[in-house]
């Protein structure tokens, strides 16, 4: 396996984790953290320790994606072997388009 699929197999697991954390959240406070809290005067763990670790997860875990998005653009293979497109070969002929006016008329005998 390259360098290049084992990237990104790590950053499709890192993007899949970001998206289970963000989900979790609640953006009024709540999520996962009033579940255990509960909104009471019981605090199961928390309810300021499980925000604090849930936007410390959702940050590390966005600045590792972002970190190993740009490493993922170095693996890829910047020599002399590159196989560049036909199109773009200058060695070609261009055939320029026939005008309407030029073109042969063929009459079938069978229309008329």
């Amino acid at each position: 396996m390259g360098s290049y699929s084992f990237l990104l197999a790590i950053i499709v697991i890192v993007s899949f984790l970001l998206v289970v954390v963000i989900m979790v959240q609640n953006p009024k406070g709540g999520g996962l953290a009033s579940t255990f809290g509960g909104g009471g005067t019981q605090q199961l763990g928390g309810v300021k320790q499980t925000t604090d670790f849930l936007d410390k997860s959702t940050w590390t875990l966005a600045i590792i994606l972002i970190a190993l998005i740009m490493l993922s653009n170095l693996t890829f293979d910047k020599g002399e072997n590159r196989i560049e497109s036909k199109a773009l070969d200058s060695n070609e002929l261009i055939e320029e388009p026939v005008p309407l006016d030029q073109l042969p008329v063929e009459i079938d005998p069978d229309t008329q």
